[in-house]
């Protein structure tokens, strides 16, 4: 007789149940339910036995109830249909499940994070900018198909939708690092060319460095009377108060780290992201007053800005927060960014106060060389870069109270 639902059900309830033993319910057509015992309850395993070139064999086809009657019955079904169309089932999810292995390793997703462990050193870092491209812009689409599948026009429909989002820089530097991707997957053998640059002229053209910036000393003062009166969480308040004061990348401000502050010194010593050299930023007094305020409430953690998403602190805050906070007061991308902090610096540092263009660079982590062609030690002219910096300072605060500020003398 054939098995009913009800059977299946209550099939540790059978009479042979009671000898504690594994014991066999048929179906029909080789379908059938084994039954064993567990330490406190009983296992139900679907198989289904069948002739293959005259051989016996036997195929499991999962556990009740994850596979119902009914699908075990269609799994019978289809796996019949393959033995008179001459094929051996067994060796046959032997090679789908080999298949399917081989796509696994062979992924997109594998081979970048791969290509990111070995070539990239700051890859372990939760808030490595080439792993969050990825993450957020390729993976959800493209992560998981084999790498030899993917066409340029499943990229391009990835970096349209960050272009969608108004940022061609990222979609860009997206583009930039699929490439590296590609390039590492032809190098091992998985990949046999990269497809990127059949691309090249399908985006637009990025913007590169030129951010909108605020240079006009007037206007400057506008903006610092603005920032003076954000509202919002201290640690964004305190880091909109500071990206002027030590116009840094912006990148490198939001994951800033406590470690990295000597306030006995007032210096604030990291890797630069796009040198890989160590940088130095002197701190003027007002500097490090913004950030003695902002220590009792952050300083137990890693972050001096920590994302407002994890209370843990385990992540910097967001790439979008001084964007946002500038909108806020009322000045678009179009008309000042956190990154135009940088320019703000370098126009006023050289047109107004007449600071030497070599100091300046360096305070902006540029690469600097001397007569020779060879690069300055990051140490260099760092006296005078201390003045530089409290006298920006210092400067800044004349401009926001009103005060008719002359240029100074150039410093050294």
């Amino acid at each position: 007789m054939s098995l009913s639902d009800s059977a299946c059900k209550n099939a540790h309830k059978h009479a042979k149940a009671a000898t504690g033993k594994a014991f066999t319910l048929f179906d029909d057509k080789g379908l059938h339910l084994l039954i064993k015992p567990l330490k406190d309850s009983w296992a139900k395993w679907w198989r289904l036995k069948y002739r293959f070139d005259g051989k016996d064999c036997l195929l499991s086809l999962g556990t009740y109830p994850e596979i119902s009657l009914q699908q075990a019955r269609e799994q019978r079904d289809g796996i019949r249909k393959q033995i008179a169309g001459g094929i051996n089932p067994s060796e046959n999810r032997k090679a789908v499940k080999s298949s399917k292995a081989d796509s696994a390793a062979n992924s997109f997703e594998v081979i970048a994070r791969e290509w990111g462990q070995k070539k990239v050193d700051t890859w372990d870092d939760k808030n490595n900018r080439s792993k969050r491209m990825l993450e957020r812009n390729i993976f959800p689409w493209l992560g998981s198909k084999p790498i030899t599948d993917i066409l340029p026009k499943d990229i391009l429909c990835c970096l349209r939708r960050v272009e969608d989002r108004g940022t061609i820089e990222t979609a860009h530097r997206t583009l930039q690092i699929c490439g590296q991707v590609f390039r590492y997957a032809v190098a091992t053998g998985r990949a046999e060319r990269d497809i990127t640059p059949d691309l090249r002229g399908a985006l637009p053209p990025a913007k590169g460095e030129h951010f909108a910036a605020i240079t006009e000393p007037k206007q400057v003062a506008e903006l610092l009377r603005a920032i003076d009166g954000y509202q919002g969480s201290l640690p964004s308040i305190c880091a909109l108060k500071l990206a002027p004061l030590v116009f840094v990348r912006p990148g490198e401000l939001r994951a800033a780290e406590w470690l990295h502050i000597d306030f006995d010194t007032k210096e604030w010593r990291y890797f630069v992201s796009k040198t890989e050299v160590q940088h130095i930023v002197p701190l003027s007094n007002q500097a490090v007053a913004i950030l003695q305020e902002l220590h009792p409430l952050t300083g137990h953690g890693r972050f001096i800005f920590p994302s407002e998403r994890t209370p843990r602190g385990d992540r910097c805050m967001s790439e979008n927060t001084l964007n946002a906070a500038l909108k806020r007061l009322g000045y678009g991308k179009d008309v000042m960014t956190a990154h135009g902090f940088r320019a703000m610096a370098r126009t006023i540092l050289d047109e107004v106060l007449g600071v030497r263009i070599d100091f300046i660079e360096h305070q902006l982590a540029h690469a600097v060389k001397d007569p020779n062609g060879r690069a300055y030690n990051r140490t260099a002219h760092l006296p005078e870069r201390h003045k530089m910096m409290q006298q920006w300072a210092d400067y800044l605060d004349g401009l926001k109270n009103g005060a008719q500020v002359l240029p100074f003398k150039s410093i050294g």
